[in-house]
């Protein structure tokens, strides 16, 4: 009784610290229940809202289907953008409140913004996140000869924190971009089309891998055998490595490039499976590449969606890079989210627009740094700390890590106080102390002075080729972000479900 009392006094508390005393949730909401009574989000739903969560899932099944890299992320948000009114940047002109604009970063990553009616050095609201996911990429040089001249095999080195033995025996399709001397730019995607080969990594069988059965659980397949079958066919007349020579020559002949065009591509190995419903109940999604593409999905689709003109010009970033340290010119650790708010503020300013003005707006920017985390395992339950660990349904997911990384506390407040106000279940992660951990595109933004928040929504079988999802938690991450673009005072417009 005392912790309830304790809970709800905290609620009130940030309610009143925003402004907001009444607008009292609905009695199924899990505002201001003791932890242990709080309930899955299932049982929050209305019969309209649980087919809100089934459309929203097909929506994003649908994208996911064609999201596999950062560059295909990106093409598919354009896509969806333009059809919902937004127009790529040209000129400093269109920066009007109401306009919807996208600001492209060499094809890999993008931020969406609806420019509000304030100036930009009043305050904005971001949500960020990455469109990449854990791969395996081809090396520049690729095709080589194995198993004593009997396949083709292409040389790899994997990308992002994999636990390498899940991809072998795995499905895998080719996909990403030849860039040709010729100035040709060429899309590769082997693997996804109906009647299109596949790549696989194959494993030994157990008749012979008896000096291999002492290798740790992390040195399964090393990094140097992460290598799949791509060819058993030699090539009739060549002297030298004639199965490599005819897998070579039938890449090469495919798309009419030479064998050095391959030092200028990005070809990657990813699941050949596509996303699907888990579970008998329907209730959860199973698709690769779900962190981040899930918050980016949520991030730019919640934008999208948001109507009218917002006081405070809400944006949507979308990086790349994030799995490997954000790095490059399209990761969050480059000047490009910089650049685009120097941009807008110039944009408004006119001329006498200088560099305080650009300092004045990440200041006052808020920024949610949105990016999935893994739940709680029911096998492997004792990898979390359960009482601040999420669990899938459960809702949104504050994120905090301890050591100088988390939000202050006045802007958790504000933010807690959001997502009660509009009725969204949420929970809490913090990792297992010295056993677990993880990072977000937030700490780059928050060196900008931007005032950063990290959120996300738990995962099973993270960063394995296979990641699982609950529609519910989907859903509500979407009304998370959507409140959040809407909002001139932290909490947010009171939402119908949508």
């Amino acid at each position: 009784m005392f912790r309830a009392a304790l809970l709800s006094l905290f609620a009130w508390v940030a309610l009143v610290g925003t402004g907001f005393t009444q607008n009292t949730p609905p009695a199924s909401s899990n505002v201001g229940a003791d932890w242990a009574s709080r309930k899955s989000a299932w049982l929050l739903l209305n019969e309209s809202q649980r087919n809100d969560v089934e459309n929203f899932a097909k929506d994003y099944k649908q994208y996911m289907s064609a999201a596999k890299t950062a560059i295909t992320s990106t093409h598919e948000v354009l896509r969806m953008a333009k059809a919902a009114g937004f127009s790529e940047f040209t000129n400093p002109g269109q920066v009007k409140p109401g306009a919807r604009l996208i600001f492209v970063n060499r094809d890999r990553a993008l931020i969406l913004a609806v420019i509000g009616s304030e100036p930009l050095t009043g305050g904005s609201h971001l949500v960020g996140a990455h469109q990449d996911s854990p791969h395996i990429d081809l090396k520049a040089r690729p095709v080589y000869s194995a198993g004593d001249g009997a396949f083709a095999m292409f040389r790899t080195i994997y990308y992002g924190g994999i636990k390498k033995y899940q991809w072998s025996n795995l499905p895998l399709a080719l996909v990403g971009r030849i860039n040709t001397v010729d100035g040709r730019q060429i899309d590769v995607n082997i693997g996804f089309n109906s009647g299109d080969p596949l790549f696989v990594i194959p494993d030994n069988a157990p008749h012979s891998d008896t000096e291999l059965r002492t290798r740790i659980y992390t040195d399964v397949l090393k990094g140097e055998e992460l290598d799949p079958v791509v060819g058993n066919e030699p090539l009739a007349g060549s002297d030298k490595n004639p199965v490599a020579a005819e897998a070579e020559s039938v890449l090469t002949s495919l798309y009419k490039i030479h064998e050095e065009d391959l030092v200028s591509s990005e070809l990657a190995l990813v699941p050949a499976s596509q996303p699907r419903d888990v579970g008998l109940d329907h209730s959860m999604i199973g698709a690769y590449g779900q962190d981040d593409k899930l918050s980016s999905y949520c991030a730019a689709r919640a934008l999208m969606d948001t109507s009218g003109t917002p006081r405070h010009t809400a944006l949507a970033y979308l990086a790349n890079f994030e799995e490997v340290g954000s790095v490059n010119n399209t990761g969050a650790a480059s000047a490009f989210l910089n650049s685009i708010y120097a941009e807008i503020a110039g944009a408004q300013a006119g001329h006498g627009y200088n560099d305080l003005d650009l300092r004045r707006a990440l200041h006052n920017a808020e920024v949610i740094s949105a990016d999935t985390n893994d739940g709680i395992n029911p096998i492997f339950s004792q990898t979390s700390e359960a009482s601040n660990s999420a669990k899938l349904s459960y809702g949104v997911a504050v994120k905090k890590y301890g050591h100088g990384f988390d939000a202050t506390s006045e802007l958790t407040a504000r933010m807690i106080a959001m997502l009660d106000h509009n009725s969204i279940p949420w929970q809490t992660q913090t990792p297992k102390v010295d056993v677990g951990g993880g990072g977000t595109i937030g700490g780059f933004m928050s060196r900008e002075d931007m005032n950063v928040i990290d959120f996300g929504i738990p995962l099973l079988s993270m960063h394995s080729p296979y990641e699982i999802s609950s529609k519910v938690d989907l859903w509500n991450f979407y009304r998370f972000m959507k409140a959040f673009y809407s909002s001139s005072d932290g909490t947010g417009t009171k939402s119908d479900g949508q």
